[in-house]
């Protein structure tokens, strides 16, 4: 724990440096060294040289050296830990030797600053994955050469913040940097000293371990300069004796190397990245933000990551004190104690390094799984179930998947698949969660989950991951463990389990069956509808085809707005008298879904509403004899409705009602027309085409079609019975879910009709009716002057043996 104290700002230790006393070597040598008493670090009181740099060239400790002498004899002590004011008043530090850039990378730097990235808070993301990889290095160069880790065996990250000058710190304990890899990392295009270290992996035939490393440097750190102006790199590899200092500029075309001369910013090994910020980006200097981009997009990385946090804890006055200020006797003051806020400074580990999805599924119980996902992504309920699985072959990933209790989007909007549901981690360092359908499906688009790969190629973005032929291959490896996960919800013991997921996300795999032909047959079996002999319950297509008739050949549907009109259609009259099974479809969704669907294990979706419906043991005989009997008036509707039909046949689908209007075998059905219309964007030029042709078909058993028969053959010019044709085919379009094309004009029949039907049924004709004129008199009532004498002699009163 340490206390907060004033030290000296970032900045101001690396602008002060050894070149302020240059003017004063000049003079002596043009390659002169200054012996400088390391006095200000307590306890130690060893001499140090410092070296000024001239011309390229570095001492080696011989050559002309001067003293630098106080007029009281006292040699000058200085450590370079000066104050900010102290470094501007003091000369420029010492250039080094200055380096062009590769021709490419002052434009490399424009593109990743412009145009590459984004999102500028990926830049700790990136400098985080080369201090991770620069760890995993050492590490892995450290089993064959021991030596590299010397006494230092500890690997982590560390980043520190100082807000008020905009300053934000990295520093690792990984392999550092030669002065030659300093130039060949950082000033060549996506060189990376990582790369080269795979090259050499793969030439060698006995190389071995783990070698899935990202790259030390490359493009991934010049993101740096997304935020910085200008970075200092300070690194030591524990292959050479001396640190050396990098340093370049956003828009530059060259950098500068130099060795590290002060004692104080001498590190065991490893690389420390200082970034000073752009003024508009000096807010990701402040320690809390640093903390919430680690654990966004870094927090599972190997190595522990430590971030500099400002903490505090309360403290209590002691009452002793007290007595110090002469209130001995006041035994009241003594028990009054003031509470002290005591602040401090302090490393606090930020990361977690051991990933959930990491470990032996066996291992993790059902609660970590739950906890994990709750607090991942942000939900309260537990989910329906989830899957752990590793995948290896040609493209190797790790990956947890979640089916959400219930949809966060609603049960209707499925027309968004941005979601932020899945996380995708390369190497366990977060990329996004901002996909449009790379990894998953729109109509998966409600599982969540996490996935972590070794295989993404990561030469030139982390984020562009759109074309990559390991993402297509992930994504159908991700499907297909996701129908699995569904599937084991359908099996469960408690159909509850299934019917609520159905309620949630049923929608969602009809729109599977509609965009996705591919996996229609991992889909198909996962439907669920309500059927004729299942009104309050759904069932599923395998249990349907189980309880089908053993001569029944296909699948019967029937769409409808609901169960109640379903189960009422007259479309379903003989199928109910055969007992065959017929799925109610009453989601707008369901009709299309099952047309693209066309068949289930060998058996054809058969609508019943449609022409030319096949329902076996045809009586040929039987037919013959009815189309010689009601040919004729067949012909005579046909010829009264005009194109209104394309034709007029004999029904096999009707037992109780008196005539059905079906629909063409490739039209619409009514329920399609009926959705169609209602579409606010609809082509209506397009429904007379899609409507397609329209079948009147007629029940010879009923009577209605019996006395029709009869006029058809005594008298086919009468009124009465063509009017009776016109209303039997309104009344047809009516039941069989269609909208008549004149409403007006079919209440006008139906009214006629039922003045026919009631007309002095109840009353006695010559009742004369009275406009009402409140509430107590009736609506129709006897003249009072006139005898009801009248009344009694007319021949509907007689015949209907109403007696007053």
């Amino acid at each position: 724990m340490h206390r907060l104290s004033r030290r000296p700002a970032v900045s101001s230790i690396l602008r002060a440096n050894g070149s302020r006393y240059r003017s004063a070597a000049a003079a002596q040598s043009p390659a002169s060294s200054f012996l400088l008493t390391n006095s200000g670090v307590e306890g130690d009181t060893s001499n140090k040289w410092y070296s000024v740099l001239t011309g390229g060239s570095s001492l080696s400790g011989t050559g002309s050296a001067l003293r630098i002498q106080l007029p009281n004899g006292m040699l000058l002590s200085k450590r370079y830990e000066s104050t900010a004011a102290e470094s501007d008043a003091s000369s420029p530090p010492p250039t080094g030797e200055k380096y062009e850039y590769q021709a490419e990378v002052s434009r490399l730097m424009d593109l990743i600053v412009n145009s590459l990235y984004s999102n500028k808070e990926v830049f700790l993301r990136e400098l985080i994955s080369n201090a991770s990889d620069a760890c995993d290095k050492l590490r892995f160069l450290s089993v064959t050469e021991p030596a590299l880790l010397k006494d230092n065996v500890d690997f982590d990250i560390r980043i520190q913040t100082d807000k008020d000058n905009g300053i934000v710190t990295i520093t690792d304990t990984g392999i550092g940097m030669t002065r030659q890899e300093l130039i060949d990392c950082l000033g060549t295009i996506a060189q990376s000293g990582t790369a080269k270290f795979l090259k050499a992996l793969k030439d060698s035939k006995d190389a071995g371990g783990d070698n899935n490393l990202i790259g030390q440097f490359g493009v991934g750190f010049y993101s740096a300069f997304l935020v910085a102006d200008r970075v200092v790199v300070s690194t030591k590899s524990p292959k050479s004796d001396k640190q050396y200092v990098w340093e370049g500029e956003a828009n530059a075309s060259s950098y500068t190397i130099r060795e590290e001369t002060e004692a104080d910013k001498v590190i065991p090994r490893g690389t420390r990245l200082t970034l000073y910020l752009k003024r508009d980006d000096k807010g990701f200097a402040h320690p809390e933000k640093i903390q919430k981009l680690v654990k966004n997009y870094s927090q599972f990385v190997s190595f522990p990551i430590y971030t500099w946090q400002e903490k505090g804890y309360t403290k209590e006055e002691d009452p002793a004190e007290a007595k110090k200020d002469g209130e001995e006797g006041s035994a009241e003051k003594k028990k009054k104690t003031k509470t002290v806020v005591e602040r401090y400074w302090d490393w606090e580990l930020t990361n977690e390094t051991q990933p959930i999805w990491l470990r032996n599924p066996k291992e993790v119980s059902t609660e970590l799984y739950n906890e994990f996902y709750k607090n991942t992504f942000n939900e309260y309920l537990e989910p329906l179930a989830s899957s752990h699985f590793t995948t290896e072959g040609e493209v190797e990933f790790r990956s947890i998947l979640y089916v959400p209790a219930v949809s966060s989007s609603g049960k209707d909007d499925m027309v968004n698949p941005k979601t932020k549901n899945i996380r995708l981690y390369v190497k366990r360092v977060f990329i996004s969660d901002d996909f449009d359908g790379e990894l998953f499906p729109r109509y998966l688009s409600f599982i969540k989950g996490v996935v972590d790969s070794n295989d993404l190629p990561l030469n030139v973005s982390r984020e562009i991951l759109q074309e990559s032929r390991i993402v297509r291959i992930m994504r159908k490896r991700l499907v297909r463990k996701a129908f699995d996960m569904i599937l084991g919800i359908s099996m469960s013991e408690n159909r509850e389990d299934y019917e609520k997921f159905w309620d949630n996300y049923g929608k969602y795999l009809k729109l599977g069956c509609i965009e996705d032909r591919e996996n229609h047959k991992r889909i198909a079996p996962l439907l669920r509808f309500f059927s004729s002999q299942s009104e309050d319950y759904i069932i599923g297509l395998d249990e349907y085809v189980e309880n089908m008739k053993p001569d029944q050949k296909d699948i019967y549907y029937i769409a409808s707005d609901s169960v109640t009109s379903a189960k009422n259609t007259p479309f379903l009259e003989r199928l109910m008298e055969k007992d065959l099974e017929v799925l109610f479809l009453v989601d707008p969704i369901d009709e299309v879904a099952i047309q693209n669907l066309k068949s289930y294990k060998e058996k054809n979706f058969v609508d019943i509403s449609k022409e030319d419906l096949d329902l076996g043991e045809k009586d040929e005989e039987k037919e013959k004899a009815m189309k010689q009997e009601f040919g004729q008036t067949c012909d005579w509707i046909k010829k009264r409705l005009g194109d209104k039909v394309a034709s007029v046949q004999i029904s096999n689908r009707l037992s109780t009602s008196p005539c059905v209007l079906v629909s063409g075998k490739f039209g619409w059905s009514a329920n399609m027309e009926r959705l169609m219309k209602s579409q606010t964007m609809g082509d209506t030029s397009s429904l007379e085409f899609m409507r397609g042709r329209r079948v009147f078909e007629i029940n010879p058993e009923h009577p209605i079609i019996r006395n029709l028969n009869a006029a058809c053959s005594g008298n086919p010019d009468d009124e009465d019975a063509l009017r009776a044709i016109d209303l039997l085919y309104d009344t047809a379009l009516v039941s069989s879910g269609f909208t008549p094309e004149n409403p007006a004009q079919l209440g006008s029949k139906i009214y006629e009709m039922m003045n026919m039907a009631i007309s002095g049924k109840w009353s006695a004709p010559a009742a004369e009716y009275v406009p009402q004129q409140d509430h107590q008199q009736p609506a129709f009532s006897q003249p009072q002057n006139q005898e009801p004498m009248e009344a009694e002699i007319v021949e509907p009163v007689e015949a209907g043996n109403h007696k007053q």
